[in-house]
């Protein structure tokens, strides 16, 4: 008798907490889909459903706002040290994008700039060692993961040499991003003298919906005068070619836009650790100059008002006139973005995206290709890279305009995650961009509509069931 009293007791009150829970999503006014995914994982996954949405689905966004003021200081320390640049070097063709990325993500238009594309992880791990080694002043390294591997103990005491010379050196690594790797690794940094922050840290019993904004962001900042941005973390796997070949993209930056990414890491290492370093040496003095790469280094953030990448992605759809080529590891995009993809391909742009053969996880890949249809039938065309896992973050539309850095094309990047882009006008870098993605296009294998429609049904299942979720994925 009480041990049915007690079972009857234990259920209502977990219909109580659920229904409470669902009235939270709703009233919450998140986008429908995500709503939607959201009362399918609590009505659908008893206990489990109401555990995931506690760790992983509350907005815990307004309680980690930065201190304004102090973010101002940053912000105008990097605009101080950058100067007025040029006005008769922004191309009119861009001239709304540049506005969009200046109002809404602070992110300072630059002329002046020497870039390097590199898309090996060889090349990125010895020209980052050069660097290092290079350095008179400060290191800053801010990474989402930070392997205790090979690459990452080689990178490790590169960076404690460089630190017992006097050099200052900060290393800022993403918690959920590094949590595989024991403190012990990070500890013996602190031993040698590098400063160490952990983004949003996540440990037991604390453990709360933190985990569900991370910072994915890889940026790398040298006596503020040369920086790197892109998709590539501090692994091994990012470096070997023999079993498991990583195709990503990272660009060295060199000159007026290294600033952005000095603000952006000082501004993650204040959020991060509380710690405001707004001194002048951190930025690097340069005078205006018409030559060189124009570039912006634009950010978003779920503490941001607005979603500034995805805002900007939407309006390279919107505006391409005769292609946009993507690269992401992972296709679940928002409406907007996919209707704007869509809307392009119809128009006549030529509207094509490489993605991996294999994502990095079986669900990934069912998610993936839940949106193959919607995509096909649009007429843009898709590659599946066979040559190992594509891991690039990269857009070039027009001959004219490329991004390369670390948002994928998913919920997660447009609206969880700290991401960072660096937006490139110019032929240049947008050739160079175009043609890594065109031989890429050589290792992959095109999907035809009518071949994809043949597919298992089995299939298809898995794919429909998966897209309910990809909003949470």
């Amino acid at each position: 008798m009480i041990t049915s009293v007690l079972f009857w007791l234990g259920l209502f009150a977990y219909v109580v907490l659920i229904a409470s829970t669902a009235v939270v999503v709703v009233l919450e006014n998140r986008q429908p889909a995500k709503t939607i995914a959201w009362l399918i994982v609590l009505i659908g996954l008893p206990v489990i459903g109401w555990v995931f949405f506690y760790f992983f689905g509350q907005d815990e966004r307004r309680k980690h706002l930065l201190n304004r003021k102090n973010y101002r200081r940053i912000t105008q320390r990097m605009r101080s040290a950058i100067g007025p640049q040029p006005v008769g070097s922004r191309p009119e063709k861009y001239a709304q994008l540049i506005r969009l990325q200046e109002t809404r993500a602070h992110a300072v238009f630059t002329s002046g700039n020497e870039l390097r594309l590199l898309s090996d992880g060889r090349a990125f791990l010895q020209a980052l060692l050069r660097d290092i080694y290079a350095a008179k002043r400060h290191i800053h390294i801010e990474m989402y993961i930070f392997e205790d591997d090979a690459v990452g103990r080689l990178l490790r005491d590169a960076l404690a040499d460089r630190a017992r010379e006097g050099v200052e050196v900060r290393v800022l690594y993403d918690d959920v991003g590094c949590w595989n790797v024991p403190n012990a690794f990070f500890a013996s940094m602190e031993r040698c003298g590098i400063l160490v922050g952990a983004f949003l840290p996540v440990r037991f019993p604390s453990l709360t919906r933190r985990a569900n904004y991370r910072n994915h962001q890889k940026i790398c900042v040298i006596d503020g005068r040369c920086g790197y941005i892109g998709g590539m973390n501090i692994a091994l796997r990012y470096v070997t070619r023999r079993d498991n070949n990583w195709r990503d993209m990272q660009l060295r930056v060199e000159g007026n836009g290294a600033a952005g990414l000095q603000h952006l890491f000082l501004s993650n290492w204040y959020f991060a650790t509380g710690r405001l370093r707004t001194e002048r040496r951190y930025f690097h003095e340069t005078s205006p100059a018409e030559s060189g790469h124009l570039l912006q280094i634009v950010a978003s953030s779920p503490i941001s008002r607005f979603p500034e990448i995805m805002y900007s992605v939407t309006w390279m759809a919107q505006n391409a006139r005769k292609y946009l080529y993507i690269e992401t590891p992972y296709f679940m995009p928002t409406e907007p973005v996919l209707q704007a993809l869509q809307t392009a391909a119809m128009s006549g742009v030529d509207v094509r995206l490489v993605l991996p053969l294999k994502p990095d996880a079986f669900w990934l890949r069912w998610a993936n290709e839940s949106y193959f249809d919607d995509v096909l039938r649009a007429g843009i065309r898709v590659y599946l890279y066979e040559e190992g896992f594509m891991h690039a973050k990269t857009i070039v539309m027009d001959d004219d305009c490329c991004s390369v850095g670390s948002t994928n094309m998913d919920f997660r990047s447009f609206e969880n995650n700290f991401e960072a882009n660096a937006f490139i006008y110019g032929t240049s870098m947008a050739a160079d961009v175009k043609a890594v993605i065109s031989e890429d296009m050589r290792h992959s294998r095109e999907i035809k509509l009518g071949e994809w429609r043949k597919r298992p049904t089995w299939r298809k299942f898995l794919e429909s069931h998966t897209r309910i979720l990809s909003p949470l994925l």
